[in-house]
């Protein structure tokens, strides 16, 4: 097995449900049915208006999950970080998400914000919650994360997978740069947005250090027609 762990994020299985109210699909049972599956994490990112991750979900996935448990989320917001604290999960992933946005679309500006990072990491880090801050591919980023004492930081992948299918060596290239610059810093590296069955083994293969990888809307949309369990195990095998 590849060193590189799988988090499957259930965000779209929770929107499936709550388009019809009642609980099908049953969230927690496709949580269950992915660790059975193979993969080796479970991701949600809740939302202030819970259009798909519901607070409660997570105390639901908590109480039953047996893999490494990553919630990740706006830590601005007070309600996230009293959610994670009261969760304790194996890792939280900060994103600076703006309110009502739709999906992730940038990484921490760790130069900027590093007085709040270091600060808001350290509530994590008391609570021996893992630490992990979105970030886009820019070894300077790498660098100031380093000083917020963050244990991982995950590289914002959209980028790479919007340039892969014309040149996945220029994709890629700012991505081995930043993780080498995390290597050297001893910061662990996770990733994710938009990898899929397409992109995903190039980038395993070519970025030293990586982790773990997160992915959600791809591997539920290959789903629809693969079945979850051919699904989670074709990603792992990209893993291999």
């Amino acid at each position: 097995m590849s060193a590189c762990k799988l988090s499957v994020n259930i965000n779209k299985i929770a929107t499936l449900r709550n388009s019809r109210g009642g609980n099908n699909p049953d969230l927690v049972k496709t949580a269950l049915d992915c660790e059975r599956f193979g993969a080796q994490g479970i991701t949600v990112h809740p939302r202030p208006d819970e259009r798909h991750i519901r607070y409660q979900d997570t105390f639901d996935l908590k109480a039953k999950i047996a893999t490494e448990f990553n919630i990740e989320g706006n830590c601005e917001e007070q309600k996230f970080v009293d959610l994670v604290l009261a969760n304790k999960p194996a890792q939280v992933t900060l994103v600076p998400d703006a309110l009502g946005q739709i999906t992730s679309n940038h990484g921490w500006d760790t130069i900027k914000h590093q007085n709040y990072l270091q600060d808001i990491i350290g509530v994590f880090k008391e609570a021996n919650i893992r630490v992990s801050i979105f970030v886009d591919p820019n070894p300077e980023m790498v660098e100031a994360a380093k000083t917020t004492e963050t244990d991982r930081i995950e590289l914002y992948t959209e980028a790479y997978a919007n340039g892969f299918p014309a040149d996945k060596e220029k994709a890629i290239a700012p991505y081995i740069i930043a993780a080498k610059k995390a290597n050297e810093l001893g910061i662990g590296i996770n990733a994710g947005h938009d990898l899929d069955l397409d992109n995903l083994k190039y980038f395993a293969e070519n970025i030293p250090g990586l982790l773990e990888v997160s992915i959600g809307h791809a591997l539920i949309c290959d789903a629809l027609y693969l079945g979850l369990e051919n699904t989670v195990q074709r990603y792992l095998y990209q893993l291999a």
